[in-house]
């Protein structure tokens, strides 16, 4: 079994890598080679088959070469974030979607190979009109040009399904809270920040109101989803390959809620209000709840509640301490 995974410098990347060498197999067969590339070199643990390597997918030579291996999974991360796709739509589109589609054009030229090939997309395919809860019948219509370059990769990968060029599976993120490390670029960074820097004590700036609900998942329910993906039989899919998947809804009320119950008062004391209308005006017209009936009946689940989120960012980065509360 040899797996390639793009974007794998990233967060989810990381943690998805770990996630394949702790257990050592997938699909019910040993993974015998790791092909971990990025823009940044990534690491690949000691001991593991494989490579780890810088790569450019806007460099035409990039993709066909990656595909010469032609490895059995191909798990595509690679992606710039919402905010920093929606203010240089030039990069956006050479990086979302242009190295999208070069993956699939050199699957596509190499005769009789048909991978897995797991899309990680976006709830941000989904903008404004939207009802209160969306269901698997709500069209997606992004308003932003992130969630239109994910949503243009997502139609990619049902085509070359359909025509059985690859076995595709395109999964429509939660956002990701809470994520380790220091803040990104994305517009909904901020869901994570209010909760992470607090918990070790740091301010932390809320740039939206307390009613905005969301739909989030943790990065270790992101990295089940993703092994999930790879081993799930896909024919009950049909031509549909898009899925949104299960996740917690919530509003920032919520989160901070949670926080309070859980590291208590002096961390939610240090979350500073700071109204910014460019990051309101992107996430209003992101969607706030699911009803993902579809990806539930495939088996995909998420965490339980806000307060799982947290305790499983606690125990994955933080050996389950809350240094705020030992301060």
């Amino acid at each position: 079994m040899h797996i390639l995974v793009t974007g794998a410098a990233g967060m989810i990347g990381r943690k998805l890598t770990q996630a394949l060498c702790a257990r050592g197999e997938l699909r019910g067969r040993k993974i015998t080679g790791l092909t971990l590339v990025d823009v940044q070199p990534p690491v690949l643990p000691d001991g593991v088959p494989g490579a780890a390597m810088a790569v450019d997918l806007a460099d035409p030579a990039a993709a066909p070469a990656l595909m010469e291996a032609r490895p059995d999974v191909v798990f595509h991360l690679a992606a710039i974030v919402s905010g920093e796709a929606e203010a240089d739509t030039a990069k956006g589109y050479a990086v979302n979607l242009n190295g999208t589609v070069a993956l699939c054009e050199a699957i596509v030229a190499q005769a009789e190979y048909c991978p897995r090939f797991v899309f990680t997309s976006s709830i941000a395919v989904f903008g404004t009109p939207l009802p209160e809860v969306i269901d698997d019948a709500v069209p997606p219509r992004p308003l932003t040009s992130y969630g239109t370059q994910k949503l243009m990769g997502e139609m990619l990968v049902d085509d070359l399904s359909r025509k059985g060029r690859l076995d595709g599976v395109s999964l429509r993120l939660p956002t990701i809270c809470i994520r380790p490390g220091k803040p990104n670029a994305a517009a909904s960074g901020f869901y994570s920040s209010i909760l992470r820097e607090p918990l070790i004590g740091q301010e932390a700036v809320l740039p939206v109101s307390d009613t905005v609900r969301h739909w989030f998942a943790s990065p270790r329910a992101a990295v089940g989803f993703l092994l999930h993906a790879a081993e799930m039989d896909t024919a009950p899919m049909g031509q549909s390959r898009a899925l949104n998947l299960p996740g917690v809804n919530a509003t920032v009320a919520d989160e901070i809620a949670a926080l309070e119950r859980i590291a208590g008062p002096a961390a939610t004391a240090l979350i500073r209000r700071e109204p910014d209308e460019t990051t309101a005006r992107i996430v209003a017209v992101w969607p706030e709840a699911f009803d993902p009936a579809r990806a539930r009946a495939l088996g995909f689940e998420a965490d339980a509640d806000m307060d799982a989120i947290i305790r499983a960012h606690l125990e994955d980065e933080l050996d389950g301490r809350i240094p705020v509360a030992e301060s």
